[in-house]
């Protein structure tokens, strides 16, 4: 793949842009309608499977409330378009909150469409935890899909991880963040390396250090008064190397919250890595859009999204 931001005509605009999740955890026009209730408990997908992370408590738990449990939720790809890609897909919320509907059910039910298997993600959340918890419950989930691989159709040499605003930054932080497993652990799943095959992410937090810096989503993963090397470590545009998996990036110019400089930062230290990247701006839509189904301009992004997977050799069926 070529490096390039993309540009768009009025309908869109490769620029930079950064965004995170409104307090008032309030969707845009642009996610569709929805009943779902925002919170810091993952209860978009009714009675599907599920898998606690670590099913004897994870490190550092808290208590055992369901904030304590962090999870997977399976949707296996049908068997007819099963192509041996999974994502772990990772919503936003500010790490106070998980929009599980719009930024994680709906978008399984895409990555299903392609074919690929979708494991959404409850990540431990602020106040109560800070760093490097949600970092832990990430790495352990795409070690956890690759030690059972088999059981749910996957090819553990293709899975990735998908995040929205401040889910974005915990994606591009096991991107940056990440480790080839323990050979010798006796928790099998601990065996498994914990670097993502591709990264997606959607008007991600990138930097905790830059002057447009989402506040809520920094406070929330280290509290108030964080040390500055963990700001530094934790700004993802400063960690990225040539081994960094490569990445799609889309964002929107009008996005106030989490502005696109976030996105333009980590696209430019991936074309810097030459790491293959691509990047859209959108010149209209606000934050927290998801799929905006109801979008005419912005609903492109999951078929300029799934062409780059296919030109990538990600959606590629393998014997």
């Amino acid at each position: 793949m070529s490096w390039g931001v993309l540009r768009h005509t009025p309908l869109a605009l490769s620029v930079l842009a950064l965004t995170a999740l409104p307090a008032a955890a309030q969707l845009p026009a642009a996610a569709g309608h929805t009943d779902y209730k925002i919170g810091p408990v993952d209860t978009a997908h009714g009675d599907r499977e599920f898998h606690l992370l670590w099913p004897d408590g994870a490190p550092g738990a808290l208590g055992t409330e369901p904030v304590d449990k962090p999870k997977i939720t399976v949707y296996r790809a049908p068997a007819s378009k099963a192509n041996g890609a999974a994502v772990v897909v990772c919503p936003g919320g500010g790490y106070v909150v998980v929009a599980s509907d719009h930024e994680g059910k709906q978008v399984a039910e895409w990555l299903n469409s392609l074919g690929v298997a979708a494991f959404v993600l409850q990540y431990r959340l602020g106040p109560r935890y800070h760093h490097p918890a949600p970092l832990q419950d990430a790495q352990r989930a795409l070690r956890l899909v690759r030690a059972r691989a088999g059981e749910w159709g996957v090819d553990p040499a293709r899975v990735g991880i998908l995040g929205f605003s401040a889910g974005g930054h915990l994606a591009s932080t096991a991107g940056t963040h990440f480790d080839h497993g323990q050979p010798d652990a006796t928790d099998p799943v601990e065996r498994q390396g914990s670097r993502p095959d591709f990264l997606v992410l959607g008007y991600p937090v990138i930097s905790l250090t830059h002057p447009a810096v989402h506040k809520g989503s920094r406070d929330n993963l280290l509290g108030n008064d964080p040390d500055p090397r963990l700001l530094d470590s934790l700004s993802n545009e400063t960690q990225v190397t040539a081994l960094t998996p490569p990445t799609f990036l889309f964002h929107t110019d009008e996005d106030t919250g989490v502005p696109a400089e976030h996105s333009l930062l980590f696209y430019e230290a991936l074309r810097r890595a030459k790491v293959p990247a691509e990047l859209h701006v959108f010149v209209k839509g606000p934050h927290g859009v998801g799929l905006a189904p109801k979008d005419p301009a912005l609903s492109v992004w999951p078929t300029l999204c799934a062409a780059w997977m296919e030109t990538m050799g990600f959606l590629a069926r393998k014997p």
